[in-house]
């Protein structure tokens, strides 16, 4: 039996204070109510009028400090303008607050030193608090003092209040916890924002034939086949069989497209006239907005294409350039009937359909509220110390999100909560922790990666509806040297279902869309198409502003999971022993019974068995009814918290060194060979292993075909013969009778047994394969 996970390493319930408190029975009555409420000042620096000229020019360069207690944040400056707007909001964090006055000043950017111009106090006793659906405070105009308190020359535009995480002004505002962050670059970088993956479509390109094709040398016989090009995907069909300047392929290839569509595709005719030379016969570019889009499995009409081909001849002692036009016949369409497969099927947050058409309803909500974190490792060293900047990004569907970066703390407190539409409760959300290393520089620094901390996956299907979820989940993450807890990630999760009804429903359908079972794509074909799809998509988010770097979303989408794993391998197979071990327990029970282990029990078996032989139509509704039974039985103990990383399932906690170093090798390696050797021969000895049991299971396979191949022709007069007798017996006897007998005689007492193996199967065993035809 497998033993449980360290207690360090298990999931904790927790009892938050959600929404304030506002709570109805299991279910919360607020906006923003699955998060602690966070309160900040708000301070709204809109513009400035009437400033008073520095010198002879009669303009100054103004700027406005915000000030309150040790914290400090400015506006952006502007040169020679006596009426600025910065429309730039500050925002202060109430449990920080060190002081009982807010300074906003107007300062004049001076080389040397900055001149005060003026000045604003506010009593935060009297600041006013305001939470949404509010409408925004408006802004006032407010006279500035000199340092007296007496009137100055200009007013500033402000608005100040006390609010909530929940205020529309909080995404975009500077923060107090962010007062060490400076540059407009770095600002970015640390905000909240919503990102949207690119629309999809997998782009069907079905080649035909080609037409008066042009080769260099007409003495020989063309080998062409066809190049086509999307971006950085690259495929070829493979060499025509007719060798003549009208080929044939009727090929497929499949790219993947992101909207808006970019780049053409390019297709290019190539002879290859030597092993490692090719020459072109003509290529052609057709862009993506004028391909036909397709949503079932109807086929498009076919197009002639031109392919354009520059040849260079001589007309005495001139150059003449003559461009000549071949043909190639073409059947191209974007499918949207299909989903683009970007995740792992396992834990994909999105299965539907590419063409928005053939979507159905969504059948709830779901609701994330990320709180905070704990006791999160130092993952870089700053000022001589560790220190660590964390975010948090969330990936259900297109939809991505990431928090707002906390600088400097291994306990950060986020409380940002959420929203997705739900089409499929068979669907999983990702939810990632990073380490931000683009805030000081990083990004100069020799290209620094953002460091991953942990991540979380929660199947919609294991949650009960309506019900808020707030558990401690552990942050574990595998390096070389083994499982490591990297922290906590305090979550409340919420999934509301708007019809119970078309959920169920949701049960009996086909988990892809339709297209994937009637033109289904090939293994290869998908293991290939999603490595370009997760391509596109890292590259579009990386372009976004502040970027979603690469390795962000290729660690959300487990790019490196279909790599070579030991620790998988015997993770998977401990994973198939647990499933038949329900069957193994079952054939030992009734090994048990066969034997009389225990007299009373096998006497009742023998009853149940003679009643279900005389009354047959008993059978389905007992098995049926015990099936019922033990589920009501199992209601008393069914998961109460959500299904979390599993550090002994996964077999991390027991891993040899040299099996994670392996399994974070690059590839193509990059160790020394003779560790390359060692490993080599490790895999040869398992795979030994697993080929004698496929080789065995092959060899039951043909004796079983060998019964009536007359391969052994006297093993096969037998059974044809034990054929004949065995249909005339059970025709003049009835069924009942010969059932009986069977169960009898399998139960039979231990006195009527013997060791030896029975008659069926030594003749079983000696049927012939063809493991003696093996070289």
């Amino acid at each position: 039996m497998q033993r449980p996970p360290p207690e360090d390493f298990l999931l904790k319930e927790t009892n938050p204070h959600l929404g304030g408190g506002k709570v109805s029975g299991d279910k919360l009555t607020s906006t923003y109510d699955l998060v602690e409420q966070m309160q900040y000042l708000y301070v709204r620096v809109v513009k400035a009028k009437d400033l008073p000229a520095k010198d002879l020019t009669g303009s100054c360069d103004p700027y406005t400090e915000v000030k309150l207690g040790n914290y400090k944040g400015t506006t952006r400056h502007f040169e020679k303008k006596t009426n600025p707007e910065w429309n730039q909001v500050f925002a202060f964090s109430k449990d920080r607050i060190q002081a009982s006055m807010l300074e906003v000043t107007v300062k004049d950017k001076d080389v040397v030193k900055d001149d005060f111009i003026g000045r604003v106090l506010f009593d935060l006793n009297e600041v006013p608090k305001r939470v949404p659906p509010d409408s925004p405070l408006a802004p006032q105009w407010y006279r500035l003092e000199d340092r007296k308190g007496d009137k100055a020359k200009g007013e500033l535009m402000l608005a100040v209040w006390m609010g909530t995480q929940a205020d529309e002004a909080f995404p975009e505002a500077w923060h107090s916890d962010a007062a060490t962050v400076s540059g407009t670059d770095a600002l970015a970088n640390i905000r909240s924002k919503v990102y949207l993956s690119p629309k999809l479509w997998y782009l069907r390109v079905n080649i035909i034939e080609a037409q008066d094709l042009q080769p260099t040398d007409k003495g020989r016989y063309p080998e062409v086949f066809v190049k086509a090009a999307l971006g950085n995907q690259t495929l070829r069909t493979r060499i025509s069989q007719s060798r003549t300047i009208n080929p044939m392929w009727n090929e497929d290839l499949m790219f993947v497209a992101a909207e808006p569509f970019e780049e053409p595709l390019i297709l290019s005719v190539e002879d290859r006239v030597a092993p490692n030379k090719e020459e072109s016969l003509g290529r052609c570019a057709i862009p993506l907005q004028m391909v036909e889009r397709r949503l079932d499995h109807k086929p498009v009409n076919t197009k002639w294409y031109n392919i354009e081909k520059h040849i260079v001849v001589m007309e005495g002692e001139k150059k003449k350039e003559i461009k000549f036009s071949s043909k190639i016949h073409m059947r191209i369409c974007l499918e949207g009937g299909y989903h683009v497969l970007d995740e792992s099927t396992h834990y994909s947050s999105d299965l539907r359909p590419t063409a928005k058409q053939l979507w159905k309803s969504s059948i709830g909500v779901l609701e994330l509220g990320i709180l905070n974190a704990q006791g999160l490792m130092p993952m870089k060293t700053k000022d001589g110390k560790g220190t660590t900047d964390a975010y948090c990004v969330a990936k259900y569907g297109q939809k991505w999100v990431r928090t707002r970066t906390i600088i400097d703390s291994f306990a950060p407190r986020w409380n940002e909560q959420y929203t997705w539409e739900v089409f499929d409760p068979c669907t999983v959300i990702t939810i990632g922790v990073f380490d931000n290393c683009h805030l000081h520089g990083g990004d100069k620094a020799g290209g620094a990666k953002d460091s991953k901390i942990g991540k979380v996956r929660i199947r919609l299907s294991t949650l009960e509806t309506d019900r808020v979820y707030t558990h401690s989940y552990p942050l574990l993450v595998l390096h070389s040297n083994g499982v490591k807890k990297m922290g906590e990630i305090h979550l409340a999760v919420r999934f509301t279902c708007s019809s119970l009804l078309n959920m169920m429903h949701m049960y009996s359908l086909p988990l892809l869309p339709k297209m994937h079972y009637i033109h289904p794509l090939t293994v290869s074909q998908l293991d290939n198409l999603r490595h370009q799809a997760t391509q596109i998509v890292s590259m579009r988010l990386s372009r976004a502003e502040p970027p979603l770097r690469k390795e962000i979303v290729e660690y959300m989408l487990d790019v490196g999971s279909h790599m070579w794993s030991m620790r998988r391998s015997k993770a998977n197979f401990f994973r198939i022993m647990g499933v038949l071990s329900g069957l193994i327990a079952v054939g030992k029970w009734f090994d048990q019974i066969c034997n009389w282990k225990n007299p009373i029990t096998t006497v009742l078996i023998h009853i149940l068995f003679i009643i279900l032989v005389m009354y047959p139509e008993l059978i389905l509704p007992t098995i049926f009814l015990y099936l019922f039974l033990i589920g009501v039985w199992y209601y008393r103990w069914r998961p109460r918290h959500p299904p979390h990383m599993d550090t002994r399932l996964s077999h991390a906690d027991s891993a040899h060194p040299d099996e994670l170093d392996e399994e974070f090798d690059t590839f193509p390696t990059t160790k020394p060979s003779d560790i390359v050797r060692m490993r080599y021969d490790r895999l040869r000895s398992i795979a030994g292993r697993i080929q004698t049991v496929v080789g065995d299971l092959a060899t039951q396979g043909e004796r079983l075909q060998s019964l009536l191949s007359w391969r052994d022709p006297r093993a096969t007069a037998l059974f044809v013969i034990f054929c004949l007798v065995a249909a005339i017996v059970l025709y003049v006897t009835p069924f009942q009778v010969v059932a009986l007998l069977t169960g009898i005689y399998v139960l039979r007492h231990p006195r009527f047994r013997h060791k030896l193996p029975s008659v069926p199967l030594n003749f079983f065993r000696r049927l012939p394969a063809r493991t003696d035809c093996m070289l």
